[in-house]
């Protein structure tokens, strides 16, 4: 079954979220799919729910952000952790790279 597949992909990125100290857990509900809600505990406003869907242009599926871009791949749980761990971030947390100027 295909809800069966995406929840098992969700679970698959929960398991790597949960390494990385994020709390992590599948919603099942009842009139929509599965989602992977993500909160870092340490800033629990920095939240993010991920959707398990297929691209519209192939049948491969990809993690979603909550705002309906594509994430990442499901056959690289890894990387799409470290997305969504530097997304939930704290910027005062976040190294100094130069990367981020300031006006």
């Amino acid at each position: 079954m295909v809800a069966d597949r995406r929840t098992g992909y969700l679970h698959e990125l929960e398991n790597e979220l949960d390494t990385r100290g994020l709390i992590a857990r599948v919603v099942q509900t009842r009139s929509g799919p599965a989602f992977l809600r993500v909160v870092n505990p340490d800033a629990a406003s920095l939240a993010e729910d991920v959707t398990c869907a297929p691209a519209p242009e192939s049948h491969d599926h990809y993690y979603w952000w909550s705002w309906g871009e594509r994430m990442h791949r499901v056959d690289d749980p890894g990387g799409a952790a470290v997305k969504l761990a530097r997304v939930l971030q704290p910027l005062s947390s976040r190294p100094d790279d130069g990367s981020e100027k300031v006006p």
